[in-house]
C-alpha cells in the first residue's frame, strides 16, 4: 500500500533529490512494467522527470482505488490538493514530492492538469457508472488525458522546422490534443482490460447507453456473461479506443526527437492489449489481457523505425 500523509506537516526531514527520484523509479517499476520499460528509452533526465509525475499520479489513484480507498473522503482529496499546491510553491511535504518539485523547476508545467486529475478522483467517490460516452470522456480526460498534458512539458517539442529565417516568428507546434488523445486511449484500454475487476467492485465504466445499444444489461456485465452481444459490444469499444490511438500517432513527429521512440513504444505496447483482448475471445471477466515481455521487445525495432520516418 502506498503511504499517504494524514496531514500536511510543518517541518519534516526529507530525502535528497536523487533518493526521491529513486523512490519514484521503484514505484513506477512496481506498478506499471509496460510504462516503466518505455521510460528506459528516454534520456536520463527525462525518464527521471516522468517517474516523478507517474509517482504523483499513482499515489493520487491509490486514494480511490487502493487498499485504503474505503476510508478516503472528499476531505482526503482536499488535503491531497493542498499538498499539490505546496509542491508547485516549491515546498515538498513528503519524500516523493521532492522529485516532483525538482521536475517542475526543470520543466515548467501548468498545475491545472494535476488539479483536474484530483477532480477525476472525486468522481470515483460518488459515481459507479456513466450514462453516455460524453460523461465517460470527461472522466477519462481527468484521470488519464491529464497525464499526456503533464508529460508533454517533459517530452519537449520539435523546433527544427522553425530554424529557417521565414519561420523565426513561428512557434513550434505543441501536440496537446494528440497527447490528450493518447491518455484517453490508454484509459479506455484500461477500462476494457479491467471490466471484470471493476465489476467485482460494483463499477461499470462502459457507457450504459452502449450496453443498451447492444441489448446487454448491467446485470449481464456483473454476472460476466460472454455471448455474441458482449463480443459485439466489446468490438465497438475497441474500435473507439483505436481511433484515439490513431489520433495520438499524428502528434509524435512534433515531439523532440529523443522523445519519439519511447512514446511510439509505449503506444504500441499499450494498444496491443486491445489485440490480446480480441485473441482471448473478449473474456475479460476472469482473464487479464497482457502483452508478453518478448512481444514488447520484438516491437521495439518497429517503434524505432516509426520514430525515424513518421
Amino acid at each position: 500500500m502506498l503511504q499517504l500523509p494524514d496531514s500536511i506537516p510543518r517541518m519534516k526531514t526529507l530525502v535528497s533529490v536523487d533518493e526521491s527520484y529513486k523512490l519514484c523509479r521503484q514505484l513506477t517499476a512496481k506498478y506499471s512494467t509496460t510504462f516503466y520499460i518505455g521510460t528506459l528509452l528516454m534520456s536520463a533526465a527525462k525518464r527521471r522527470a516522468i517517474w516523478s509525475i507517474y509517482a504523483w499520479c499513482r499515489r493520487a489513484d491509490e486514494l480511490v482505488d487502493g487498499s485504503a480507498s474505503t476510508i478516503t473522503t472528499p476531505e482526503t482529496l482536499d488535503l491531497w490538493e493542498q499538498q499539490l499546491e505546496a509542491i508547485f510553491a516549491g515546498h515538498p511535504t513528503d519524500n516523493f514530492d521532492v522529485a516532483l518539485v525538482d521536475t517542475i523547476q526543470r520543466y515548467p508545467m501548468d498545475i491545472q492538469p494535476f488539479r483536474d486529475m484530483i477532480a477525476g478522483q472525486r468522481m470515483d467517490l460518488y459515481r459507479s457508472s456513466y450514462e453516455t460516452f460524453e460523461d465517460l470522456y470527461l472522466y477519462c480526460y481527468r484521470v488519464a488525458g491529464t497525464v499526456g498534458l503533464m508529460s508533454t512539458a517533459v517530452m519537449g517539442v520539435n523546433s527544427s522546422s522553425n530554424t529557417a529565417p521565414w519561420n523565426q516568428n513561428t512557434q513550434p507546434y505543441i501536440p496537446s490534443e494528440e497527447a490528450l488523445a493518447l491518455g484517453i486511449a490508454n484509459q479506455l484500454t484500461n477500462i476494457l482490460r479491467d471490466v471484470g475487476e471493476d465489476a467485482r467492485r460494483g463499477r461499470i465504466y462502459i457507457p450504459l447507453e452502449d450496453l443498451a445499444r447492444f441489448n446487454y444489461t448491467e446485470q449481464d456485465l456483473l454476472k460476466g456473461v460472454v455471448d455474441e452481444r458482449w463480443r459485439s459490444l466489446m468490438g465497438f469499444q475497441i474500435e473507439r479506443a483505436r481511433k484515439f490511438y490513431t489520433d495520438a500517432e499524428k502528434g509524435i513527429s512534433h515531439l523532440s526527437p529523443d522523445a519519439r521512440l519511447p512514446v511510439w513504444a509505449a503506444l504500441m505496447h499499450y494498444s496491443d492489449i486491445l489485440s490480446r483482448i480480441e485473441r482471448n475471445g473478449y473474456q475479460v471477466f476472469n482473464q487479464r489481457a497482457y502483452v508478453p515481455q518478448w512481444q514488447k521487445l520484438r516491437s521495439l525495432p518497429v517503434a524505432w523505425l516509426r520514430s525515424q520516418v513518421l
